[in-house]
């Protein structure tokens, strides 16, 4: 279920810098995550190697906040997943699905994407993946990722199954992360 339904600026009790080799470990892991940001660069432009990384937090969520902007989120121990401010401007950095059009308005709720959702003749599954893996979802028809989420159970047996929860859907268009953008 969406994580940040309903977030503002005080939700985020610390707010600290954190030590270079706590943000190079950060950095470290998103690299791992997300290759295409490695293989083109794009990480200096998103966690330069000089600038000061914050990390706030609020709850069992970890925030990684460079100049006061949000980039990425950590739940648990979970994988660093971007907001989806930073996935559209890279939209090439995550393994992507595609929601039929009546999952639109469930998944802008906060809604978890179920299987039938993804496997429906509308919807389209592009790339593979394994329970865990971070996905952005797309909606049918629409050129932006409309949500950020974790794989429940791996595209296979999304298609095999075809019921039950898919994607466990963290982040959406027009949640509490969405509009603050920053913490400035």
């Amino acid at each position: 279920m969406a994580l940040f339904k309903k977030f503002s600026r005080e939700d985020v009790s610390n707010l600290s810098q954190v030590k270079s080799s706590v943000a190079r470990g950060i950095r470290a892991a998103v690299c791992e995550t997300y290759p295409y940001l490695e293989q083109t660069d794009v990480i200096e432009t998103l966690i330069p190697k000089k600038e000061s990384v914050y990390l706030g937090k609020c709850g069992h969520v970890q925030l990684c906040v460079i100049n006061g902007n949000i980039l990425f989120f950590q739940e648990r121990d979970g994988p660093w997943l971007p907001t989806l401010r930073v996935l559209h401007q890279y939209p090439a950095m995550m393994k992507r699905l595609r929601t039929d059009k009546g999952a639109i308005k469930f998944v802008l709720s906060g809604a978890n994407i179920m299987c039938p959702g993804l496997t429906h003749p509308d919807a389209t599954i592009h790339d593979e993946g394994d329970v865990g893996t971070p996905v952005a979802i797309y909606a049918c028809g629409k050129e932006h990722a409309m949500a950020v989420g974790v794989l429940q159970m791996s595209t296979a047996d999304i298609r095999a199954v075809n019921k039950g929860i898919g994607v466990d859907n963290l982040h959406h268009l027009n949640d509490g992360l969405w509009k603050m953008p920053s913490l400035n």
